[in-house]
């Protein structure tokens, strides 16, 4: 006989614990099933970890520049072990933090295995059928691993097994050109490591503009990481202890030797072992869970939310699926997937702060446009900390005055780009910034000046 709950939360990432919560407020007996560890991705082997290992190779980053501030420090060396548990006690506190919330949380069970279902209303679990009217899939993604000739051969490194690492990898082989790997990348190069990337596309991270993606890669060539772009075709092998990379690239060598190997080359939903067809929720040919605008999967009363349901790769994205399926559940909303403006960072040094349509997505549109440009060597706070790289873009809608987008990159970026999106929500014109007073000396300051540098493509 099963088990009845009024609301089964299956994943405990972003979205599915405070939404776990607040059905608990709501008086709805709740049961979460989790299978691994607590916080998903993000706290385990996302942005928590990754993000603290940044700030300890910027730390190195820094100390190695310090006679550019005037300062002298001798002999800078990198603990990887002390770096590894620095990141495994703030991964471990956050981990512990939403479990002990969880488990303390009245009206809700938690259940520590893997689910899957037997029906659309069904769960199985440890052996114990467990039913409810309303099931949440927070379920997350994975490293995919791409079968490219001999990777069953070699030992490869995932985002998830990266973090493992106590040591330095002599020379670290990085496969893919994109966010995930852009960032392991540079914090191995400044923890001392020789990092190469390999990159099929003709420039790194094809889904920016060509003026971000060319800004990104001399940032990262003028710290000594190389990087090998349109390899087509790429093999792996063994050579000795040496992992050797095959590639059939249009310059420079055929080939390249490393001691470890880095796959970054996209992620895959965790959907493909939870029984999604005994429920007869419906996926893309990808295995994302397909939802409506409220998130809502072709299963009444099945939502998917998080990056499982292929709307948003982020932890924010995630959290905000929970914000649209708690109002619209509990607080008379309708609010929609579609309403958010989409925005992300990518965290090498300095960042880049992404918000709404780059360039080339506007252009694409056919609306009639402005766009503006500003070097970051242009802006005080960057020169005063010898942080010059990068600049600021933003693309407007000449008819409506509508900002369309932002791409910061550089100092404070990340930062920069999002404080945007407080304009964009509100509809407000981009001239409205020429009329707000800045703190100085900051980034932001310099707003009205890239205002000014706007131009009619």
């Amino acid at each position: 006989m099963a088990i009845r709950y009024d609301a089964i939360v299956i994943g405990t990432g972003q979205s599915g614990p405070p939404l776990a919560s607040r059905m608990a407020d709501e008086g709805l007996k709740t049961a979460v099933i989790e299978r691994k560890r607590f916080g998903g991705t993000c706290v385990n082997v996302g942005c928590v970890p990754t993000k603290t290992l940044v700030a300890s190779a910027r730390a190195a980053y820094i100390a190695r520049r310090a006679t550019d501030f005037g300062v002298t420090i001798k002999g800078v060396k990198v603990d990887m072990r002390r770096v590894k548990a620095r990141k495994d006690a703030i991964v471990n506190s956050g981990t512990r933090g939403i479990a002990k919330w969880m488990r303390t949380t009245d009206n809700v069970t938690v259940y520590k295995g893997h689910a899957r279902f037997e029906g659309p209303k069904t769960v199985r679990v440890n052996g114990e059928l467990l039913e409810a009217e309303r099931i949440f899939l927070n379920v997350g993604g994975r490293a995919a691993v791409p079968d490219m000739p001999g990777i069953k051969d070699v030992p490869y490194l995932t985002n998830s097994t990266m973090l493992d690492l106590d040591v330095l990898p002599e020379h670290l082989i990085v496969i893919g050109g994109s966010y995930i790997g852009l960032e392991f990348a540079q914090m191995y190069r400044r923890f001392g490591s020789k990092v190469t990337v390999i990159e099929m596309g003709d420039r790194l991270i094809g889904r920016e503009d060509p003026d971000v993606s060319d800004a990104i890669r001399e940032i990262l060539e003028g710290e000594g990481i190389t990087v090998r772009l349109k390899a087509k075709c790429i093999t792996v092998r063994m050579r000795g202890k040496k992992i050797v990379a095959g590639l059939d690239c249009a310059d420079a060598a055929k080939q390249v030797a490393g001691s470890h190997l880095l796959l970054a080359v996209g992620r895959v939903p965790n959907t493909d072992d939870l029984g999604l067809d005994k429920a007869g929720v419906a996926t893309d040919k990808r295995g994302f869970i397909s939802v409506d605008d409220e998130l809502r999967t072709n299963v009444p009363g099945i939502w998917a939310i998080g990056d499982c349901n292929g709307r948003g790769a982020f932890t924010h994205t995630s959290y905000n699926d929970y914000e649209i399926v708690a109002a619209n559940l509990f607080d008379g909303g309708k609010r929609k997937v579609s309403d958010r403006i989409m925005t992300y960072g990518l965290f090498i040094d300095p960042p880049l702060g992404r918000a709404g349509l780059s360039e080339r997505e506007a252009r694409a549109s056919g609306k009639p446009l402005l766009v503006g440009k500003l070097e970051m060597s242009s802006i005080g706070r960057a020169r005063e900390r010898s942080e010059t790289l990068g600049f600021m873009k933003m693309v407007v809608d000449a008819d409506s005055e509508r900002i369309l987008g932002v791409a910061f990159l550089g100092i404070e970026g990340d930062e920069a780009a999002q404080s945007i999106l407080h304009l964009m929500y509100a509809g407000l014109s981009y001239q409205q910034i020429e009329r707000i007073m800045y703190v100085h000396p900051t980034v932001m300051e310099y707003l009205p000046t890239l205002v000014g540098n706007l131009e009619a493509v």
